[in-house]
C-alpha cells in the first residue's frame, strides 16, 4: 500500500486478563473465531483515502494483527474477474499482514430484498478467515446497507474523514446526515486530512461537530489531524493507536462458518497467536 495510490491500499503480572500493553489488549480480543469489521466512510471531495487506510493498517499491524481493507469506494478498481467465483481470489496480499481487495460495486451485487448487502460481509469473514481486521472503505449509502441490519444493539461507530476545505467539509456532513437517519448511527470519530500548518482543520472539525449537533443530534467522538507529509514509515501517534484501539472496541464482530475455521486448522494454516478473549 502506498500513499501515492490513494485507493490501496493494563499489567499481565497479577491478573491474566488485564494486558500489558495496548497490542497485547488488542491481541486479547481475537483469541475466538471472530473478525471484526471496521465502518471507514469514504470522502469523494478529498484524496485522503489512501492515507486513511495506510495509517489505520499501520495501527493495526502494530499491534501484530493481520488486516484486510476491502475497498468499495467510488475511485477504487472494481473487484477481478475470478472474485466472482471465488471472493478470496480478489485479494491482493500486499504484505504478510496487510491485504487488499478492490470492491467497487460490489455491495450492490449482495443486496437482497430489504436493501441490505450485510450478507457480503459474512463472504468476506469466510473468504479471509486468516485476517484478524476488515477495514470497509465505502460511500455512507453502502456502509449502511452493509452495516445497519447487523449493528442494531451493538456501539458501532463508523469513522469519517475530510480535507480542510469547504467541498470535503461538506461531503463529510452529508455522510452524517446519511449514516444517523438511515443507519441510526448518532456518533462518529473523525479524521482531518491537512498539514501540521494548517489554519483551517480544527475550525472545519468544529463546524462539523457543531453542525451535526445542532441539526442532526449527531456527536463528534473525537477528532483528529492526519498529516499527508509525514512519512509512512513513522509510527501512528499515541493518539491515533487510542482511537484505532477505539474503533476495533466497536467493531461489528462476525463469527467465522465451520467451514472457515476448518481451513485455518488445516496444514500450513496458522490462527493468530492471541490470549484469552475478552470482549467476545
Amino acid at each position: 500500500m502506498t500513499r501515492h495510490d490513494s485507493h490501496q491500499v493494563s499489567t499481565s503480572g497479577t491478573r491474566a486478563h488485564h494486558p500489558v500493553d495496548q497490542a497485547q489488549g488488542m491481541r486479547q480480543m481475537f483469541a475466538s473465531r471472530v473478525l471484526r469489521f471496521v465502518p471507514v466512510v469514504a470522502n469523494a471531495a478529498t484524496a485522503c483515502g489512501g492515507l486513511v487506510l495506510e495509517r489505520l493498517c499501520a495501527a493495526y499491524t502494530g499491534f501484530n494483527l493481520k488486516v484486510l481493507v476491502v475497498d468499495a469506494s467510488e475511485q477504487a478498481r472494481p473487484p477481478g474477474e475470478l472474485a466472482e467465483f471465488d471472493l478470496a481470489e480478489g485479494i491482493e496480499v500486499l504484505s504478510d499482514q496487510v491485504g487488499y481487495m478492490p470492491a467497487r460495486g460490489l455491495p450492490l451485487r449482495y443486496v437482497d430484498a430489504r436493501g441490505s448487502c450485510s450478507s457480503l460481509l459474512d463472504t468476506i469473514a469466510n473468504a479471509a478467515p486468516q485476517y484478524d481486521v476488515v477495514i470497509v472503505h465505502a460511500s455512507a449509502s453502502e456502509i449502511v446497507r452493509l452495516f445497519s441490519q447487523r449493528a442494531r444493539g451493538t456501539n458501532l461507530r463508523p469513522l469519517l474523514f475530510t480535507n480542510d476545505l469547504a467541498e470535503g467539509l461538506k461531503e463529510a456532513y452529508s455522510a452524517v446526515k446519511i449514516i444517523s437517519q438511515r443507519g441510526a448511527w448518532m456518533a462518529y470519530d473523525l479524521l482531518v486530512c491537512a498539514t501540521a500548518r494548517s489554519q483551517q482543520a480544527q475550525p472545519v472539525a468544529e463546524r462539523l461537530a457543531r453542525c451535526a449537533d445542532d441539526f442532526l443530534g449527531v456527536a463528534q467522538r473525537d477528532w483528529q489531524l492526519l498529516d499527508p507529509r509525514e512519512p509512512a514509515s513513522v509510527d501512528p501517534h499515541p493518539r491515533f493507536l487510542e482511537l484505532a484501539a477505539g474503533l476495533l472496541r466497536t467493531a461489528l464482530p462476525l463469527a467465522l462458518s465451520d467451514t472457515a475455521f476448518d481451513h485455518l486448522m488445516s496444514p500450513g494454516a496458522a490462527l493468530p497467536s492471541c490470549a484469552a478473549p475478552v470482549l467476545n
